[in-house]
């Protein structure tokens, strides 16, 4: 394992020193628990919107900590949930009046402990709701949609519960806007080599040199099969394929595309992979509304990208178009 580190397990602790550093202007950590919350947080009479999770998929979470989009976010160890504890404290701390929103993925830990938070924060008098991101179409067939992983559709309800709140939105309107966005996506990664968690030391999943795993997991989970390697043109035609035809897309429809790098693949291949998305796209008459490129939910350094696609009304595309100020992420 080659990494620029120190000891494995001061990582998180060493990266959250650093980030709130640097991004002073818009973050500050609690004393009580490892969490960042907006630098004015509370932000009287707005809803308080809440993710975490575990670390290793930078920007995210922390990252999108903002103006209409985050106002706290507990941060777990690698690939690991946070605490209750924290949950709560980062409740509390953007409690507003307005009540509070959880986001959170379709993880086992996640859900659990922030269940718990939420029953810690209503005893203290503290509304609460949550929604979970199920995008994820490789993880669960589509009967099954329920049991599905939140993956990097999670980004897009953190813009929209955000864009809610910051118009005033009530707990419930934001709990109800995001649900919508939730049930519009629909996300499929795939990846040409393996992450190594620090505190572990060896890859996720091995892959033979002419191999990709195709519907990865954003914490390095192995996918639903192990492909022969294709062009760029080639997967991308396939992951979209599959991801049109789940919800499905249908022609008429306009949709917010993003093409996300899960931590080790370059720009320029993203850039490439989009192009193809948006000619198959075309072609289908499906009109994209919103383009996204880039890194916004990473698996550390796994090379691979996921194609994710939202099916837009009105109401969608004003609040992902709404503004936005936060480290990695302006509008």
């Amino acid at each position: 394992m080659k990494k620029f580190i120190n000891d494995p397990y001061d990582v998180v602790d060493e990266m959250v020193e650093g980030f709130v550093d640097v991004h002073k202007r818009y973050v500050r950590k609690l004393d009580a628990a490892r969490v960042l919350v907006r630098a004015d947080a509370p932000v009287k009479n707005k809803v308080g919107i809440v993710s975490g999770g575990g670390s290793g998929h930078k920007p995210a979470f922390i990252g999108f900590i903002g103006q209409g989009m985050l106002d706290a976010v507990a941060v777990g160890e690698i690939f690991t949930s946070p605490p209750p504890l924290a949950c709560f404290e980062a409740a509390k701390a953007v409690s507003g009046g307005k009540g509070v929103l959880f986001l959170l993925g379709n993880y086992a830990g996640d859900v659990m402990n922030f269940q718990l938070a939420a029953d810690m924060a209503r005893a203290e008098g503290i509304q609460v709701e949550q929604a979970i991101s199920t995008d994820d179409v490789a993880s669960a067939p589509k009967e099954e949609v329920s049991k599905r992983r939140g993956v990097v559709g999670s980004f897009l309800g953190w813009k929209t519960a955000g864009a809610k709140a910051a118009s005033g939105g009530s707990l419930q309107e934001c709990k109800a806007a995001v649900e919508k966005v939730n049930r519009s996506t629909r996300t499929i990664g795939v990846a040409l080599s393996p992450c190594t968690v620090p505190a572990k030391g060896t890859p996720t999943f091995t892959l033979a040199e002419d191999e990709m795993e195709y519907g990865v997991g954003h914490h390095g989970e192995a996918g639903t099969a192990k492909i022969k390697m294709m062009t760029a043109d080639a997967i991308a035609e396939k992951v979209v394929t599959e991801v049109i035809g789940d919800l499905p897309f249908r022609a008429g429809d306009e949709v917010a595309l993003m093409i996300n790098g899960l931590g080790g693949t370059p720009h320029i291949e993203l850039y490439i992979c989009y192009r193809k998305v948006r000619q198959i796209l075309d072609a289908k008459g499906i009109k994209i509304g919103l383009s996204y490129v880039g890194e916004f939910f990473t698996g550390l350094e796994m090379a691979g990208f996921s194609v994710t696609l939202t099916k837009l009304d009105q109401e969608l595309k004003g609040l992902l178009s709404a503004p936005a100020d936060t480290p990695y992420y302006r509008i």
